[in-house]
């Protein structure tokens, strides 16, 4: 199965994109045709440092690669060195209601948080994100909740195109994680986990001990000392449980049993503990790969040199199906 996914170059991974996004990916390269990407064209649709952009890319390739994506098991790639995603999204874009745009969520929400900042390319981004998908003819991609629009509107154009012109893309199905899809935050567990959420709500892949333990004991509770999994009455305590869940491999119920009649302080000084143990590796090898940029690049040079062969041959087919050649 063909896989495709993508994560901006703006700000440190954290805890929700690791757990949501890329554990999965991890999983996936063992078995699937997988392409990540690191998406710099969508990362200039709202405020951004073009001085720091590149060191932002090389920053974020060496997280994935500390994460545990490997080049010899997936192609990784970055989404402004393979042209045919502009190509194909102004193409997909004279087939696409103006309406359908408008209505996207995530338009709405970055219009309202940057209305300086209100440009074509943002009401334009639903259409490069299925071109990224659909130009290596992705039959699912993992994301994470918040993303499902996007992925509906993207089935929705790949499917107008092949009625319209016959048959060039697959229709992509979504892969939600079965658990952990939304971490929320530590401060306001009401919202999920972002790179935006400064100070104590977000906890980054590669945070110091000293730091992942400050915010994980300061992390917002609950009334009551009872560790249960409620997503109404406990959303702090359910969304900590979460978190020790997947970094244990351990079923919530066996965690409450293990915390049962103890406190919310000794919960979170044992996932503190826990997360330190599990992400010493990773901020191991990232500090290594941030010694040798020219192995990162190398990576990035030989995933985009894989990547557009294959959008090379797709574009051939969607210009011939259109007219265009």
């Amino acid at each position: 199965m063909k896989i495709f996914s993508g994560i901006r170059p703006t700000g440190e991974i954290h805890l929700g994109n690791y757990l949501g996004a890329i554990k999965q990916w991890i999983e996936l390269q063992e078995k699937e045709d997988c392409l990540f990407c690191v998406v710099d064209w969508h990362a200039i649709t709202t405020p951004y440092d073009k001085n720091a952009l590149q060191k932002q890319i090389l920053d974020l390739t060496a997280s994935y690669l500390a994460a545990g994506l490997s080049p010899e098991k997936c192609i990784l790639f970055v989404q402004s060195r393979v042209k045919e995603h502009a190509e194909l999204a102004w193409l997909l874009g004279t087939i696409t209601p103006l309406g359908e745009l408008k209505r996207m969520t995530q338009f709405k929400d970055k219009s309202q948080k940057h209305p300086e900042y209100v440009n074509a390319g943002l009401l334009n981004y639903p259409l490069l994100m299925a071109a990224d998908i659909l130009l290596y003819e992705a039959e699912a991609v993992p994301i994470g909740k918040d993303q499902v629009q996007h992925l509906e509107l993207t089935r929705n154009i790949a499917e107008r195109f092949n009625k319209k012109y016959g048959k060039a893309f697959a229709v992509p199905k979504p892969l939600l994680p079965k658990q952990g899809a939304t971490i929320m935050s530590l401060t306001d567990p009401g919202k999920k986990m972002s790179k935006t959420d400064a100070g104590k709500g977000c906890i980054g892949l590669f945070e110091s001990p000293k730091e992942i333990e400050k915010k994980i004991m300061g992390a917002t509770t609950d009334s009551g000392k009872e560790i249960k999994y409620d997503l109404t009455k406990k959303k702090g305590v359910s969304n900590l449980l979460t978190i020790y869940s997947l970094f244990s491999n351990q079923p919530i119920k066996d965690i409450k049993k293990e915390f049962q009649n103890k406190g919310y302080g000794e919960f979170k000084k044992s996932l503190a503990e826990l997360l330190i143990e599990k992400l010493k590796p990773l901020r191991q090898k990232k500090q290594d790969l941030m010694k040798n940029p020219a192995y990162v690049n190398s990576v990035l040079e030989n995933g985009a040199k894989k990547a557009g062969k294959r959008a090379e041959k797709t574009m051939a087919q969607v210009r011939e199906k259109m007219g265009l050649k």
